[in-house]
């Protein structure tokens, strides 16, 4: 049974979708393909690396709900998450999915606010609120952690700066 809490988080990432769709239209996809929300990357690298740390995330959460071990990151085993490879893993990301079409990363992203959702709801409720069910949440219970923090605290800024004509 999915727990109030479950629930609730569920409904702040369905929340964050329609933010994101807001802030999509804002940008319009005249201006998806230029460079400047992050650097040299465009709306659509920046859309693509979101979606690639999310689906990194989702797998690992499905495979908990279903009572299965978390199947292994993408990106070869010499790389590691920690702060120590996160450049190179991110770099390994984006040289990955560089050809990936607009469309097809702007859809990639979209449908995974709802999956995200799904699988959170989808877990054990022990397995929720349990701080250390997921090593990615750094000891937060999933139903308290913040899958959206990423984007507000470290690219939203860049992208508003993008969008009002200043340097990101």
């Amino acid at each position: 049974m999915t727990s109030a809490a479950q629930r609730e988080q569920a409904e702040r990432i369905r929340a964050d979708q329609r933010f994101w769709r807001a802030l999509v239209a804002e940008v319009g996809r005249d201006r998806m393909l230029e460079p400047g929300p992050m650097g040299d990357w465009t709306f659509r690298d920046l859309t693509a690396h979101l979606a690639a740390w999310r689906n990194v995330r989702i797998p690992q959460i499905e495979a908990v709900a279903r009572g299965e071990p978390a199947p292994p990151p993408p990106w070869p085993a010499q790389l590691e998450e920690g702060d120590d490879d996160l450049e190179a893993v991110n770099a390994w990301l984006q040289a990955r999915d560089r050809d990936r079409t607009l469309h097809d990363v702007l859809e990639d992203y979209d449908r995974s606010f709802e999956r995200l959702a799904a699988a959170i709801e989808a877990l054990p409720d022990d397995v929720a609120a349990d701080p250390n069910a997921f090593e990615f949440t750094g000891g937060i219970p999933i139903v308290e952690g913040d899958f959206t923090e990423h984007l507000h605290e470290e690219h939203l800024p860049g992208i508003r700066a993008w969008l009002e004509g200043r340097p990101g």
